[in-house]
């Protein structure tokens, strides 16, 4: 486990490493044989801290994806989720270590996640990563 000095934070930070897939829940989507949908998700309230400064991170996490035969159980999503909020990770790494977990839990056929980060001195961030089945 990776601490920043005492005189800038007192709080743990964990590794990415740390979050856990086995929280994420699916369901099965009933309509896969009769159509595609899009689903979108936001999480407005999504956190984790900076690994350099230990400063916390706030933004929005949106998921957009066209399920296979899965789709995520919102609950479960909440949990996975929040286990960010200690996590020091770089925005880019987080919304790609988010899109990968999902990947493999879900199996879609499409699926983007994009992080819409607040502002910090004065610069706002937003990151988007995408995966696309083979076809």
């Amino acid at each position: 486990m990776k601490k920043i000095p005492k005189e800038t934070n007192t709080l743990p930070i964990f590794p990415i490493e740390t979050v856990k897939t086995d929280l994420l829940e699916t369901i099965d989507y009933q309509y896969s044989s009769k159509r595609s949908i899009e689903i979108v998700i936001q999480q407005p309230e999504f956190t984790s801290v900076c690994p350099k400064t230990g400063l916390p991170d706030n933004g929005t996490i949106i998921l957009r994806y066209c399920p296979n035969t899965k789709i995520v159980e919102l609950k479960s999503l909440k949990y996975y989720l929040l286990q960010y909020r200690n996590v020091g990770a770089f925005y880019e790494h987080g919304v790609n270590r988010i899109l990968e977990d999902l990947v493999s839990v879900l199996e879609p056929t499409f699926l983007e996640v994009t992080g819409d980060f607040t502002a910090r001195g004065g610069i706002t961030t937003k990151v988007t990563a995408v995966y696309k089945e083979k076809e």
